[in-house]
């Protein structure tokens, strides 16, 4: 008897030694988005995933210039008014700053955040993927955008991808099968999140997709389409993710901050959604898409690669197409579909949970 309490024993231990380390992942993706952890857990992903070593801060960081300004009590959206501070309170907003003309005019953190606080972008990131894709075009890397991606991918070849283009991807458009749901636990985000946590490489989970639509013609909000590009951009510069930023933007725009990217179990960045970094450090990247790529004299994303980034230039892109599938994410606040960013003015305003349009009187 002591000898078989022994062996199911030892076959329990290793067993938890296995498999431990993924039912660890899952529970924490499981209780991610959990009302009571949610804040603390969106600026300490590091402590519940696999993720990169640092990416480290600019060796000459870039201090925005401040003015005073207090923001309006209220703001108009659809033509209602509404109570600002309320609307930041409803939103569970952890952070605002508010930039005009690349002076910081506000300021302000909640739920526990800071200045240093490194916040999960979840999809803002594929604004930096975009970024990257167009500086490695730009580099020579990548011939055309109208390339399949299996020329540069090639074990991509007899998937769902086969046939997709670069640009299918950056449109979202590329006809893959993909339910996008985060509310619903069968929904295929909610699955991919599971598999990877189990430890499932990104690489292997993209490669069971499969395509629904003639690519190119309907827009449909799918995340893994993003990290094709990243795997793209990892094969193009043979590089991790995470250093071709550093060198091309972080590096180049004075990142104050480090920041890293969660990974999968075989260390491939998140580039769909896992960069982790400061608000401030977000803001700079806003801030350079509106000088159009343009920092301090140097052009780090090529201007016309920034004005195509927010062009919609096919009909099923169009604001209310009947093939433009407007989820929470595709949509802006005119009904168009989006590629990765929207189209900006003179004032960005850069809120980590959520965008609202607020109209400053003229300084």
């Amino acid at each position: 008897m002591k000898r078989y309490l022994l062996v199911l024993g030892l076959i329990v231990l290793c067993l938890g030694i296995f498999y431990g380390p993924n039912l660890i992942r899952l529970n924490n993706v499981i209780n991610l988005y959990n009302e009571d952890r949610i804040a603390h857990n969106f600026i300490n992903m590091k402590d519940l995933f696999d993720h990169t070593d640092n990416i480290k801060a600019s060796d000459s960081p870039y201090i925005f210039q401040k003015a005073m300004y207090e923001l309006p009590k209220t703001f108009k959206n659809n033509g209602q008014e509404y109570n600002l501070v309320d609307a930041l309170d409803h939103y569970s907003t952890d952070g605002l700053i508010v930039l005009k003309d690349g002076v910081m005019l506000y300021e302000n953190y909640w739920n526990g955040n800071d200045v240093s606080s490194q916040h999960i972008s979840w999809s803002v990131a594929k604004s930096f993927l975009s970024a990257l894709v167009g500086i490695a075009i730009e580099d020579g890397l990548i011939e055309s955008i109208e390339d399949p991606i299996t020329k540069y991918l090639e074990d991509f070849k007899g998937t769902g991808y086969d046939g997709v283009s670069i640009k299918n991807l950056l449109q979202m458009s590329s006809g893959i099968k993909f339910d996008e749901d985060y509310g619903d636990p069968e929904s295929d985000i909610n699955k991919f999140g599971e598999a990877v946590a189990l430890g499932k490489p990104f690489r292997d989970f993209a490669k069971t997709l499969e395509n629904e639509r003639e690519p190119g013609t309907y827009n449909q909000y799918v995340s893994i389409d993003s990290q094709m590009l990243g795997m793209l951009v990892m094969q193009v510069t043979n590089k991790p993710l995470e250093e071709y930023l550093y060198e091309e933007i972080w590096s180049q725009i004075g990142m104050e901050s480090e920041a890293y990217y969660l990974t999968d179990s075989v260390g491939d960045a998140m580039a769909l959604g896992g960069l982790n970094a400061t608000l401030r450090d977000y803001a700079k990247f806003g801030q350079l898409y509106l000088n159009k790529g343009l920092w301090e004299g140097r052009q780090i994303v090529p201007s016309e690669w920034v004005r195509a980034s927010h062009s919609l230039d096919a009909p099923h892109l169009q604001p209310m197409a009947a093939n433009c599938h407007q989820t929470l994410g595709v949509m802006d606040i005119n009904g168009g579909c989006l590629d990765f960013l929207t189209q900006t003015t003179q004032l960005l305003e850069f809120i980590t949970n959520i965008f609202i349009s607020i109209q400053l009187p003229m300084l």
